[in-house]
């Protein structure tokens, strides 16, 4: 777990008025015996999780793809190669939605703005270097020209809601 007490009280506030300022439909699927809390979240969302990305093109058309998740700090990270679709539109565009889903035990769904950690011809984030090191651990450290193939993104959320109707299950199982 990487989260400290501050990412996991940032992220317990957002779960909760996420999950309150839902549709009543929504709450009658996800409620407090079918979620996650901010500490069971980062158990369970360990390495690399696959998400389905939404962004939108220029023309206002949704487009779904797939991408390496890392919840890192309570916040999803992932990146694309700089030429590809899904970068462009995420320049002019920096709204996201997200899902992470495993079956029925876990759906993770994320609405937010992306920021861009790494760009080419710009001040990186400060806790680039960081992330950096975690992703070449990840992935292998020859594994792309980190300065020039790739640009990573982190979601910042402003809802997030989980639906994991056997909490227990998924945290015995994230422990093992």
């Amino acid at each position: 777990m990487r989260e400290t007490p501050e990412d996991l009280k940032e992220l317990q506030t957002l779960l909760d008025a996420s999950l309150s300022r839902s549709t009543s439909h929504l709450r009658s699927i996800i409620n407090t015996e079918r979620t996650l809390t901010a500490k069971q979240l980062t158990q369970v969302l360990t390495g690399m999780c696959t998400l389905s990305l939404s962004t939108v093109t220029a023309k206002g058309e949704p487009r779904i793809s797939g991408v390496d998740g890392h919840f890192l700090h309570g916040k999803w990270h992932f990146g694309t190669a700089r030429g590809a679709a899904k970068a462009r539109h995420l320049a002019a565009r920096p709204a996201v939605s997200a899902a992470h889903l495993r079956g029925e035990d876990l759906g993770v769904f994320t609405h937010g703005t992306v920021e861009i950690l790494n760009p080419q011809h710009g001040e990186r984030a400060t806790d680039w270097p960081y992330l950096l090191a975690y992703f070449k651990d990840f992935y292998g450290d020859d594994s792309f020209d980190w300065d020039n193939d790739v640009v990573y993104y982190r979601l910042r959320p402003h809802w997030m809601t989980v639906y994991a109707p056997d909490a227990d299950k998924l945290t015995a199982a994230s422990r093992s």
